[in-house]
Parts: structure tokens; C-alpha cells; sequence
């Protein structure tokens, strides 16, 4: 809270902290998405080796082979490369669900004046990058601007690997607001994917959808936490809406809405603060970040550089560089001007324990798209086409240099925090009053 001078009246300020409860659980998620950041970092790494070692052929035959079958009319005979976008993914997106339930029915983001910003910023940082892919692509031809959302999303996964790497001592308020923002981020991206990604739609497939969904509602509402009853009838919906035409990872994220968030008691009398949303969150956001994500990134990250001569010709093509100018400058103006304009309408002031260029930093890590950048790549022009390959490379580059930029801001603030630590740290020692409350958050 920022006085108003003119009037004495109080006002909130930008990125100002949370409550001490809701910090503790972004803490911890922060914690969980880091090693998994760390996982995804080595599954792209091994799967690029792969791809362009002598043995690359093994790579693509791997994950061009196909698993499954036509049963009961169903398409279930996918390559395995799609069966990890399709239906690994899908547990992603579940927890992408459950933590966008808990954020606006029981976390800080409940407040619609706290929940504006990282929703105005997220979609600053998606229209900006949209618009310089267009831009860049506009003369390309051939269906090059179905594209034009690959430079929008962030990946959250290793977005905070490198915040945990550079970074120990920058306020927990910007923590707060590149995970929140991510969050947004992903939900902003599946509605792309549901709208503009979905092209012939099965409507009585998608009618069925909602059978099994409405009975996975009634169970969860009722208290029903066991997997032998929630697996089969979130598995029956994610098939359906597979069937439809509609991405199947939307009914992880339609699954996750469904899961109750409040204070609740389970059938066999467990009492659960959390509600069954926190339960769940807890069990698979592990099996989210540890096993589905890294498996994904394994297949889509795989491509066959070529050499200087490829990757050259890969780096100018318009598409590639539609994507590294969207991550790398269009994700921070997007993000930070549309900050600078909130705080400008609002008249609210950056919060008292930081400065802009601290924004800066975090909106330059939110260029690194991977996951779902990946993912409406091989939507947008097909997996394993020409240009599949160069959205794969343009996503790599732009999200390495974004990284790197984002370290270069970000490091020099967390040493400017460092200091600070060190010098109030030192001022509780002589006065003998530690300052509990920072302590905390730090």
C-alpha cells in the first residue's frame, strides 16, 4: 500500500505481497516446477544428441512408430510422439486446471484488483509476440501465419529452473507473479489451441464428453479421491474428446475445473484444507513435471540440425525468426508495457522493494517458451514437416537467448538484493530485532 498524496488516500501497490499462506504454497510449487525444469533441461538435451548423432535414425523411428489401434471406431492408432502431446500433456494440463481453480477460488488472485495485472500482462505478452510473428511472416505464403500463436506461451517448467539458478534473493513478489503469469499464460494458450487449432469437430463425440465428465464432477463433489473410480472416467473423457476434434489435452484442464477447491472431507472421513484440488495437486504435479513433461519434451525437441548449412538456412528462414523475435523481444515489451500502462490508468505505484528493471528481467524469462510452444508447433504445420523442424529450432534459439538476457538483468538485481540482505541482516544483529516477517518471504 502506496499513500496518495494529493488526497491521503491509500492505494495498493503494484506486485505488493501476498498473504503469508498463499507465498508458503507458491514457495513450494516453485520448488517442485524447478526439479522438474532440471529434468526437461536433460530430456531436450539427450533428445537433441540424439537426433543429429549417427543414431538419429533410431530417434525419428522411435517416435515415429505407432501405438494403438481403430478400436470401436475410436482413432486411437497414434505415433508415439503423439501420444505424448495428446495424452501426456493432458496431465499437465490437468494441473494446469486444478492450480487455476485454487488461484481464483481460494488464492491471492480471488482479488480481482491482484488478479489484473498478471491477467493484463499475460495478454500483453501474447498479443505482441502474435503480432511480430504475423508481421515477419506476412509475405511468407503457404499457411506460414497458422504459426502466429507458437511465440505466445511460456514454459513455466523452465522458467523458474533458471529463476532457482540465477536467482536467491529477488522479492518473493516477482516469484509470485512469473508463476501466476505462466499460469494465465497456459490457460490463455489452451483456449488458442481449442479455438483456433480444432478444425473438424465430431459434435456427438463431444456431447459424450460431457457423460463422463459430469460423472467425474459428481464423485470429486461427493468426496471420492479413489483412482480406480476418477482414473477410467477421466481416461473415457480425455478419448472422446480426443475423438471430437477438439486437442484432448483441453479435458485435462476441463477435469481440473471440476475438482472442488474449498475445505472438504473425503469418503472415508479424511478432512482435506486443501480441498481435493490441493490433494490432487500434490499427487500429480510430481508425475506432471518429472515424467509427462520431459517425456514430451524428449520427442519435440528432437530434430535434425543438419550442420552449419541446415542450421544457417533453418536461423533465416522467416518462420524461425518470427519465433526467436517473438520469445525474445516480443514476450517482454508485450509484458512489461502492458505493466507500465496498468500502473499508469490505476496510478499505482511499483511496490517499495523493487524497481522497473526488475520487471524487465522477469518479463524477459517469460520468453522462454518450450512446452506449448512445441505443441502448436506440430499443430500449426504437422509433426516431423520442414516446417515443424524450424519452429523446433526457432523455439530452442529464442528461448536460450531469452534465458540468457533474463540471467544477465537478473543477476545483477540479485546481488543488488544480496547486498541489501546482508546490510539489514547486519542492522538486526546490532539492534538484536530480527524482521521476521521478511525472513519469511525470503
Amino acid at each position: 500500500m502506496t499513500p496518495n498524496s494529493p488526497t491521503g488516500r491509500i492505494r495498493r501497490a503494484l506486485f505488493s505481497r501476498g498473504s503469508w499462506s498463499e507465498a508458503s504454497r507458491v514457495n513450494d510449487i516453485l520448488r517442485k516446477e524447478t526439479v522438474g525444469g532440471v529434468i526437461l533441461l536433460v530430456a531436450a538435451a539427450a533428445a537433441l544428441i540424439w537426433a543429429n548423432s549417427p543414431w538419429s535414425d533410431s530417434y525419428f523411428g522411435l517416435r515415429d512408430s505407432v501405438v494403438g489401434g481403430q478400436w470401436l471406431g475410436l482413432h486411437l492408432d497414434l505415433t508415439v510422439g503423439a501420444w505424448a502431446a495428446d495424452g501426456l500433456l493432458a496431465v499437465f494440463f490437468l494441473v494446469v486446471g486444478l492450480e487455476l481453480k485454487r488461484e481464483f477460488v481460494a488464492g491471492d488472485l480471488r482479488d480481482p484488483a491482484r488478479a489484473a495485472l498478471p491477467i493484463a500482462a499475460a495478454v500483453g505478452g501474447m498479443v505482441v509476440p502474435a503480432l511480430i510473428f504475423v508481421l515477419v511472416n506476412l509475405n511468407t505464403g503457404d499457411g506460414a501465419l497458422r504459426g502466429w500463436a507458437i511465440p505466445t506461451a511460456t514454459d513455466i517448467a523452465f522458467a523458474v529452473a533458471v529463476l532457482a539458478v540465477i536467482s536467491t534473493h529477488l522479492p518473493s513478489a516477482l516469484r509470485t507473479f512469473l508463476l501466476t503469469l505462466a499460469v494465465v499464460d497456459d490457460l490463455l494458450a489452451i483456449t488458442v489451441i481449442a479455438v483456433f487449432y480444432t478444425e473438424d469437430i465430431n459434435i456427438v463425440a463431444l456431447a459424450l464428453t460431457l457423460v463422463p465428465l459430469a460423472l467425474f464432477a459428481v464423485c470429486v463433489q461427493r468426496g471420492v479421491t479413489a483412482w480406480w473410480v476418477l482414473a477410467p472416467l477421466g481416461v473415457v473423457t480425455w478419448v472422446l474428446m480426443h475423438e471430437s476434434g477438439v486437442h484432448a489435452t483441453v479435458a485435462g484442464v476441463l477435469l481440473g475445473f471440476m475438482v472442488p477447491v474449498r475445505r472438504s472431507q473425503t469418503r472415508d472421513g479424511r478432512v482435506l484444507d486443501g480441498g481435493l484440488a490441493g490433494h490432487f495437486e500434490h499427487r500429480l504435479r510430481p508425475i506432471s513435471a518429472g515424467i509427462a513433461i520431459p517425456v514430451f519434451a524428449f520427442f519435440a525437441a528432437g530434430v535434425s540440425i543438419g550442420g552449419a548449412d541446415g542450421l544457417g538456412r533453418a536461423l533465416t528462414d522467416p518462420i524461425t525468426l518470427g519465433i526467436v523475435l517473438g520469445l525474445v523481444a516480443g514476450k517482454p515489451i508485450g509484458i512489461f508495457l502492458t505493466t507500465r500502462f496498468l500502473a499508469a490508468v490505476t496510478r499505482a505505484d511499483l511496490d517499495s522493494s523493487l524497481r522497473w528493471v526488475d520487471v524487465i528481467g522477469v518479463s524477459m524469462l517469460a520468453g522462454i517458451g518450450f512446452t506449448v510452444s512445441l505443441l502448436i508447433g506440430d499443430l500449426a504445420y504437422g509433426l516431423g514437416s520442414e516446417r515443424d523442424e524450424f519452429v523446433k529450432i526457432g523455439v530452442l534459439t529464442g528461448s536460450l537467448v531469452a534465458a540468457l538476457l533474463a540471467a544477465v538483468v537478473l543477476l545483477t538485481r540479485n546481488a543488488a538484493y544480496r547486498r541489501i540482505y546482508r546490510e539489514e541482516t547486519a542492522d538486526e544483529d546490532r539492534d538484536g530485532v530480527p524482521d521476521v516477517y521478511q525472513t519469511r518471504q525470503d
